[in-house]
């Protein structure tokens, strides 16, 4: 499958990667990185898992509201949310691996039609599409 890229961004990682800092290119977004102290780093810090749970949740949202547009299956209300759980940790196979847990509010809406919503926003979010099959992403209707 091939991607027609419409936007590109880049970041770079200085220092020790996990303890170090990471921003973007443009010089718009620094964040101080540090292990989190269940990995036995400060904690005084970001970690990848965080910069990774914001991104997912705002696109997996945004994938939401795209598809109930164009697919007619109602309006995502302005209080809709997305919250991302990332975890981390050794996979039994070697190396480590993440594991996701989005839980999805859509107040005012039909169950039947949220649950349709939540699904078509997975087949939409570019980081559904990246991780699939690859991590496990579970997905709560609250």
């Amino acid at each position: 499958m091939s991607v027609d890229v419409k936007y590109k961004t880049s970041a770079k990682a200085t220092g020790g990667g996990r303890n170090g800092v990471a921003g973007l290119e443009n010089g718009q977004l620094t964040v101080t990185m540090a292990s989190p102290k269940e990995l036995g780093g400060s904690g005084l810090g970001h970690n990848p898992e965080e910069l990774f749970a914001t991104g997912y949740a705002a696109c997996y949202l945004g994938a939401m509201r795209f598809a109930a547009g164009s697919e007619k299956l109602g309006t995502v209300p302005d209080t809709a949310t997305v919250k991302a759980e990332v975890g981390i940790g050794p996979r039994s196979d070697g190396g480590f691996g993440l594991k996701v847990t989005l839980t999805v509010s859509l107040p005012g809406l039909e169950r039947d039609v949220a649950e349709k919503i939540v699904e078509r926003g997975h087949f939409i979010c570019p980081y559904s599409n990246a991780t699939r099959g690859n991590i496990e992403v579970e997905t709560v209707l609250a």
